[in-house]
């Protein structure tokens, strides 16, 4: 099978490279395909953790319980430094 990459594709293979992560665009290319299959994997087997939150979610909105707009970036970047485990679904 052959791939075409698109200019912007190329460009994040390149800086990867750059990066010094990756000794080569094939090995560059094997970890992104790892990570889409790991977390297709993930997604298939939390699917309905993932449904009820979203449920749960759309439901406190509708109550709403939701986080007022102007301070949804702040509480975003607390979430997202928070341990990862904080964050897991389940």
């Amino acid at each position: 099978m052959a791939i075409t990459l698109r200019p912007e594709q190329e460009q994040i293979v390149r800086e990867l490279l750059l990066s010094g992560g990756y000794e080569n665009a094939d090995d560059a290319i094997d970890a992104a395909l790892e990570m889409l299959r790991s977390q297709n994997e993930w997604l298939l087997a939390n699917r309905s953790a993932v449904d009820a939150r979203i449920r749960q979610g759309i439901a406190e909105l509708d109550r709403g319980e939701g986080i007022p707009e102007g301070d949804l970036d702040a509480h975003l970047a607390r979430l997202k430094a928070e341990p990862a485990a904080a964050n897991a679904v389940g």
